[in-house]
């Protein structure tokens, strides 16, 4: 994971159709107008590679410790509510034009958990997003991108995950296709470049194109494109130390969702085309 602390590190929010009023989340984004109700919400950091400089802090100094981790899931407090939130995750190369996003190339996707504290009143996303090291979940194995446009491999992958409990998987997230996600490909890539040079500090949103600028123009981004739905079980249940949480992004022309979960069972991470976190609960 090493490897990742100089990349930029944001989140989507509301990119799932019903995520956020699952995760309890819809009040705080009443007054944030979309141009369309499929659109996304917003972005979030959760991540800022910011070096600090002499006599100058870093934006959010909360947000500058490095919080990914292939293995573990750090809780805080034990009065803190946190779930996992399953996700996919795009690792991405960036341009910039006089301070401004003007392209993003995807290069790897794979899957992640932006587990996140479940508390009312939070200012903003970012409060509840990086409380430390080992708080954000990314998996070893990413999966190599042809390209991120209609027709392209990433529609033959859907993302499923499950939380093992004193030795039982229990599904906690829906097992989805990608293509599922309200905004994709192109679409996607377009509505975060304008996003990124646009939103302001608002509500629970923040601006983020000047944390951007006071961290040099990170070259590059793992950026989680949102959080799927729950099943009945992973909207009850948040996490507790001895848990371990799984995500698997996986191409299901290639596996059926038994064969997913027989792989889990057995601890078999490293299969090909499929992307698997897997992080302990401490």
């Amino acid at each position: 994971m090493n490897d990742y602390k100089e990349y930029l590190g944001l989140g989507i929010a509301g990119n799932f159709a019903l995520h956020l009023a699952q995760a309890g989340e819809l009040e705080e984004f009443k007054d944030v107008i979309t141009e369309d109700e499929a659109a996304p919400k917003g972005i979030f950091p959760f991540y800022l590679p910011c070096k600090k400089q002499d006599n100058s802090e870093r934006p959010r100094e909360m947000l500058s410790i490095f919080p990914l981790s292939c293995d573990t899931l750090e809780l805080p407090n034990a009065a803190d509510n946190v779930q996992a939130e399953p996700e996919v995750a795009l690792v991405c190369e960036l341009t910039y034009e006089k301070d401004k996003l003007v392209f993003i190339a995807p290069q790897y996707f794979g899957a992640y958990n932006d587990a996140s504290i479940r508390v009312a009143g939070a200012q903003k996303i970012s409060d509840k997003k990086n409380w430390g090291k080992n708080t954000k979940g990314l998996a070893k194995e990413l999966l190599p991108l042809d390209v991120f446009e209609d027709g392209g491999m990433m529609e033959n992958y859907s993302i499923c995950s499950y939380l093992r409990r004193d030795d039982k998987l229990e599904a906690y997230g829906e097992n989805v296709a990608l293509k599922g996600y309200s905004y994709f490909h192109q679409k996607l890539l377009d509505w975060i470049i304008n996003q990124i040079n646009t939103q302001d500090d608002f509500g629970p949103l923040e601006d983020v194109k000047a944390y951007i600028k006071a961290c040099n123009n990170p070259k590059n981004l793992i950026i989680s494109i949102g959080a799927t739905r729950y099943t009945p079980y992973g909207e009850s249940t948040f996490l507790q130390s001895g848990d371990e949480v799984l995500v698997v992004v996986y191409n299901h022309n290639r596996y059926e969702l038994q064969e997913i979960e027989t792989a889990l069972k057995t601890n078999e991470y490293e299969q090909p085309a499929m992307s698997v976190l897997a992080q302990k609960v401490l």
